[in-house]
């Protein structure tokens, strides 16, 4: 469902992100990982992390399930973007890293453990996750897109479902897009036990 919204709607939803200051993110990230490490971006959309944490040094891998927003973030980045979804994510213990800014969210909550696993799977032991959520409780479909909102309860009780996993921290933010602001975000930064 979330996949067509952006076939649809490539264009529009690039230029809305690919500005928005997700710097700080990416720092409190970054400081917990070493340069030339391995990082998976999971659903990359324009690719503006993609492209910020290539040239913190990392060796970056980049997915993205829609082909259309993979096509601009290409052209935006010059990385290669794979035209995955989670569920074909079958790396083991390669990234010593993984950034899912506001992807995620995309996945249907009965799903989201499942998935993580995967995730939680091709990270090293030790390595670290950084992922954000729309803040609340709610799963909500907006215009065709599927949202599975998160507070910190929430997070946690499925971070203990996945297992495997330590929290570091969560961290409530405003959203990085002008337009946007009042709209709150869970962070979530953990750790591959």
């Amino acid at each position: 469902m979330s996949v067509e919204f952006y076939e649809q709607n490539a264009e529009a939803f690039f230029r809305g992100s690919v500005e928005a200051d997700m710097a700080a993110g990416r720092q409190s990230f970054a400081e917990l990982l070493k340069p030339g490490d391995r990082v998976l971006d999971a659903g990359c959309g324009s690719g503006r992390d993609a492209l910020a944490l290539s040239r913190m040094g990392f060796e970056l891998t980049a997915m993205e399930a829609s082909p259309r927003l993979a096509d601009l973030a290409r052209a935006h980045t010059g990385l290669p973007i794979r035209v995955m979804t989670f569920d074909q994510i079958a790396w083991r213990e390669a990234f010593e890293g993984v950034w899912a800014c506001a992807s995620l969210l995309h996945v249907p909550r009965a799903e989201l453990p499942a998935v993580m696993s995967r995730i939680r799977d091709a990270l090293v032991p030790g390595g670290v996750w950084w992922m954000s959520f729309k803040y609340g409780t709610e799963d909500r479909d907006v215009a065709g897109r599927l949202f599975t909102d998160l507070d910190e309860a929430g997070a946690a009780a499925l971070l203990a479902q996945v297992g495997g996993l330590d929290l570091i921290s969560t961290t409530v933010t405003e959203d990085g897009r002008p337009e946007r602001a009042g709209e709150r975000w869970l962070v979530v930064l953990c750790r591959r036990a």
